[in-house]
């Protein structure tokens, strides 16, 4: 499964997971690879509430289907691109919404836009869409859309920052949020909600009341300076002005949304923006409850960053998922502010949904060295009793073992990480070693990556370091301030600490060693070649290279002038790993896609240039088609290939061999 990565790409993956609101029905979103081969499509499957019983596929379709959502009478709503039979084609197909009877039967569709829908979120009677509509009125936006198309024009205006995200333009279209309700197998008196948004809604995280009334929303503010604040709207479904429930200057208020059962309180995450100067703020984010009434907020769960939320169905608690120490537990939070209660180990979770008798949680499970599965917690007062449930997709059996490595620091901190151990590695036969930095980076290694995925790197014989240094999240705000405005010295020491500490067993070959790492973990490549030569080869993929230049080109320039200051001053100066060129001998394989927008390609650009003229042995892995991950299935062979030969011929002292992926053999 993992020594060829073609049948690697090839394995399904769960990647959603709702529950009915009896109960009743489970729904997964599975992804799998396409007849083409050449991309992943989606779609929908009913897992047994209890274990036992088999998986059973509900939907099929060459366009794949989405963003699964259940109403309240059990029809199951999705997005999807596929034709609908019904109606005559006009131009190619975009995302619409589809509903898939409580009943059974064939899918309908109930909405479409001639731009896309892209969300969907139900509550009582209500059903909450989000679609993108060009600037007007939305009657005429199909009109439109040809009028462009016809005349050959793809410019866009942009009156204020951002301009695009991660790896997508914004604009000429806004999203827009649209309400109607469920009357038998359609939706009727279909409303626009937001009809001037503005970029406010470009990047949205939204919720429905239980009652079906009001639609709770992120809403996007410029601010001054290029800066711009992340406010929490209420908007009535009837129709109506929105209220803003949570506005304050620094400070953002993001998704997860829940809304309580009862209707009385809403759940997001606040992270703080941080700041530099003479009064430096560190970026925090925690779990916020505020009151949908008065927009009355607090803080809950000291220390928990909220990667998913649900509440309990008295309203009187939250479970909720967060890092801690490389793994991803639930917790219980109180609403009356006493402390959180951990009710899962060592494994990582994601996906969370409570039964409607609070008795229990379902959930995707994950970890390290586990690939999403969909397992049941039957809760106690301080403890889950868990059970796997059948899932469509294959388990995996990791092809070596996992350990935990630990080290002290040179701060006296305590720096941990796992260690992916190939099969077979002993003292008589120590494996080469891989360190695997993490992105971020505000991070952590704590659960199964189908993208960074160190057991392939261990079915080829590497012992794998993933280690969570400074700037790590579930170790608290100590190892956060650590690394505060200090990336490369404080992080760099950390890495080599822990390397250190993993070198010193005796299965390991501290020889034959390299150094690999994405976005700030190809930040931290670059930084390392700058400061060691103890390693025989570095792979940086999607790096920062000349943070001057990154800030003012990347997709949001305000988050690092938050950190560092203006990009000519001497804090983001002082970080820059180009400045080290001089101190580069490693061989460096360069890994960049054209579409990163996040880090923009002039950085792995910027650098190949400067390793080729300063004759650093270097190879550059250019994807013209790719963002800042590398997604489309044949892209993903050739870039494990490829880092493979590389460490192959540095590390491994094997001979170069170009990748049948890229030069055609395997196609």
């Amino acid at each position: 499964m993992f020594k060829d990565i073609r049948d690697y790409v090839r394995v399904p993956r769960v990647v959603g997971l709702r529950l009915s609101p009896d109960g009743t029905r489970l729904v997964a979103v599975v992804q799998a690879l396409n007849p083409d081969g050449k991309s992943y499509g989606a779609a929908l499957w009913d897992i047994p509430v209890a274990p036992g019983g088999t998986p059973r596929r509900l939907t099929r379709s060459a366009k794949g289907e989405a963003a699964a959502e259940f109403t309240a009478a059990g029809d199951v709503l999705f997005v999807s691109a596929r034709p609908d039979p019904t109606v005559k084609a006009d131009g190619d197909e975009v995302p619409a919404l589809w509903l898939l009877p409580a009943e059974g039967g064939e899918a309908r569709r109930v909405a479409a836009r001639a731009g896309a829908i892209k969300a969907v979120r139900s509550g009582g009677g209500a059903v909450v869409f989000a679609a993108d509509v060009l600037p007007g009125t939305e009657a005429g936006d199909a009109e439109r859309r040809k009028a462009r198309k016809e005349a050959g024009v793809s410019a866009i205006l942009h009156d204020a920052h951002p301009a695009r995200y991660w790896d997508h333009d914004l604009g000429p279209g806004e999203t827009r949020l649209f309400a109607s309700t469920v009357v038998g197998d359609r939706l009727e008196e279909i409303r626009d909600l937001t009809p001037e948004p503005g970029r406010a809604l470009d990047e949205l995280s939204f919720a429905v009341t239980p009652d079906g009334s009001t639609v709770v929303t992120t809403w996007t503010t410029p601010r001054p300076g290029g800066e711009s604040r992340i406010d929490l709207v209420a908007v009535p479904v009837g129709g109506g002005e929105r209220r803003v429930l949570a506005s304050v200057e620094g400070y953002d208020f993001m998704g997860p949304i829940e809304v309580s059962p009862d209707g009385r309180y809403v759940a997001c995450a606040r992270e703080t923006h941080a700041r530099h100067g003479a009064d430096p703020r560190l970026p925090d984010t925690v779990l916020w409850v505020l009151d949908l009434a008065t927009g009355e907020g607090r803080a809950l769960g000291e220390g928990l960053w909220p990667a998913a939320i649900a509440w309990t169905p008295d309203s009187r608690a939250l479970h909720v998922i967060a890092d801690r120490a490389g793994r991803r537990p639930v917790f219980r939070v109180p609403l009356d502010g006493a402390d959180p209660v951990r009710l899962t180990g060592d494994s990582s979770y994601l996906e969370l949904s409570p039964t409607p008798d609070g008795t229990t949680l379902y959930a995707l499970r994950s970890g390290i060295d586990e690939a999403p599965s969909p397992v049941r917690l039957t809760l106690g007062e301080d403890t889950a009793r868990e059970e796997e449930l059948p899932s469509p997709a294959p388990r995996l059996a990791a092809p070596g073992t996992l350990t935990e490595v630990t080290a002290t620091a040179d701060d006296g901190a305590e720096i941990r990480g796992w260690l992916a151990l190939p099969e077979g590695a002993s003292a008589d036969n120590p494996a080469p070693f891989l360190l695997w930095v993490h992105g971020g980076p505000l991070a952590s290694w704590n659960d199964w990556s189908w993208r960074w995925n160190p057991w392939i790197m261990a079915q080829h014989g590497y012992a794998v370091l993933l280690p969570d240094p400074a700037l790590s999240t579930g170790y608290g705000a100590e190892m956060i301030r650590r690394g505060w405005r200090d990336w490369g010295p404080r992080t760099f020491a950390d890495l080599m600490a822990i390397t250190d500490a993993a070198l010193a067993r005796p299965d390991l070959d501290e020889t034959r060693t390299a150094a690999m790492g994405g976005s700030f973990g190809g930040y931290m490549a670059n930084w390392i070649a700058g400061h060691t030569g103890r390693f025989k080869a570095i792979v940086t993929h999607a790096s920062v290279w000349h943070m001057g230049q990154f800030s003012g080109t990347t997709d949001a320039p305000y988050y690092w002038r938050r950190e560092f200051g203006p990009p000519d001053g001497e804090a983001l100066r002082r970080q820059s790993p180009h400045l080290s060129l001089e101190n580069f001998t490693t061989p460096m394989l360069v890994v960049h896609g054209d579409r990163d927008y996040r880090v923009p390609i002039g950085e792995g650009l910027h650098l190949w240039w400067d390793l080729q003229r300063s004759s650093v042995v270097s190879k550059f892995l250019y994807f013209p088609d790719e963002g800042h991950w590398v997604l489309k299935p044949g892209n993903i062979v050739a870039w494990y290939e490829t880092v493979l030969a590389f460490l192959a011929q540095h590390v491994l002292g094997e001979e170069w061999k170009a990748p049948a992926s890229l030069t055609g053999e395997g196609a």
